[in-house]
């Protein structure tokens, strides 16, 4: 197994550090983000910027416009885009263009897939189901009536659903499948009422009540909500991990010049202790996601399906991204509490990314229920 980068993947990396290179959350915290208030639209600006240096389009292939990288390329972006708490839909519009290439029809590919990878068809992903615990396929149904889809139910907590040009919401159908349907959210039967995340950011609750849709506009090959929903966690991971090691350098930078008794904080060595405990958890967090990721970019066999590796990456990117922003809130002291100082808004986005797709409990259950099912085969 080599973990080293590809130039492509390098290069994707090296392009998206210069389009955040602009994004300045520490130095001045977004009005908009403000406390107590709320955002109300994704950074247009910076997905220009994204859409201009093609990293839109990194999954696409050739013939769309895009780069033909994988899901590894994905989360080098999405690392470099979460240490600024970067404010746009990339790893859902990502992810969703990726698994409509594989799995969509021709109709369907060739009127959205080049549009998606110039930025200009904007989409996202219900991924969390009516109430945020229950599986998403199921929150919705979709049944067929003549050469259309109906759907009927309700996705909650969808982020930028007020914001996108399309939805892809999983549903239900035939009782044992679940087929993707993209959906426009200003149609007919599709409802959106306001809800608002940990981070500040406006979700959607998404009610479809008996919404149309025509056959070109429903996936129904198998295997493209799970291809989705791994996309989605390990991009989830990703956003951790580069959250995860700004805060820490944050913490670094702060006790190694804040004083006490004549001394840096971190020369103490119950300072650097829990420094190094978290610096540990960051390399955790790290290799598991680079296996998962690698997993899904290879379809490389492995004693456990890739579901395996990604609930081992999202125990390690929850548990983790937690203990580093508690750790460095308590390094930080008084600092870590003020609210002009940006610290408070990466713990709130690391609450949010611990949350989304699932604690790390679900994961443990869901990782256990694999090794029973390898154990018993």
């Amino acid at each position: 197994m080599d973990f080293s980068f590809t130039e492509e993947q390098q290069a994707a990396a090296e392009a998206a550090r210069g389009v955040f290179a602009g994004v300045a959350p520490d130095a001045v915290p977004s009005p908009a983000l403000a406390p107590g208030a709320v955002a109300e639209d994704f950074d247009r600006a910076l997905w220009a910027r994204l859409a201009d240096a093609d990293l839109l389009s990194l999954l696409l292939a050739e013939e769309h416009g895009g780069a033909g990288l994988d899901a590894v390329a994905l989360c080098l972006v999405l690392r470099e885009a979460a240490g600024v708490l970067a404010r746009v839909p990339l790893l859902e519009h990502s992810a969703a263009v990726a698994v409509l290439q594989a799995y969509g029809g021709p109709e369907l590919r060739s009127g959205l897939l080049a549009r998606a990878g110039r930025g200009e068809a904007v989409l996202t992903v219900a991924a969390h189901g009516r109430t945020g615990h229950d599986p998403a396929e199921l929150a919705v149904t979709a049944r067929r009536d003549g050469a259309e889809w109906v759907l009927d139910g309700v996705q909650t907590a969808v982020p930028w659903a007020f914001d996108v040009d399309l939805l892809v919401v999983p549903a239900g159908a035939d009782g044992d499948r679940t087929v993707l349907a993209v959906v426009p959210p200003g149609q007919a039967g599709v409802g959106l009422a306001e809800q608002y995340s940990t981070s500040g950011e406006r979700l959607g609750e998404v009610r479809l009540d008996g919404a149309r849709l025509g056959g070109r506009d429903v996936v129904e090959a198998a295997g493209a909500w799970e291809r989705l929903r791994e996309l989605l966690t390990v991009g989830t991971c990703a956003l951790a991990l580069g959250l995860g090691t700004r805060v820490l350098r944050m913490t670094s930078e702060y006790t190694g010049k804040r004083e006490q008794f004549g001394h840096p904080l971190a020369t103490f060595q119950a300072v650097a202790v829990q420094a190094a405990d978290r610096y540990i958890d960051l390399r955790a967090m790290e290799v598991t996601l680079w296996q998962a990721a690698w997993r899904i970019a290879t379809q490389a066999p492995g004693a456990l399906p890739v579901a395996g590796d990604v609930a081992v990456a999202k125990i390690w990117a929850s548990e983790g991204v937690r203990r580093i922003v508690q750790t460095a809130q308590h390094l930080h002291g008084g600092f870590g509490a003020d609210v002009d100082y940006p610290l408070h808004r990466y713990h709130a986005w690391a609450k949010q990314l611990e949350l989304t797709l699932g604690p790390a409990a679900a994961h443990e259950e869901a990782l256990g229920d694999l090794l029973a099912a390898h154990q018993l085969g």
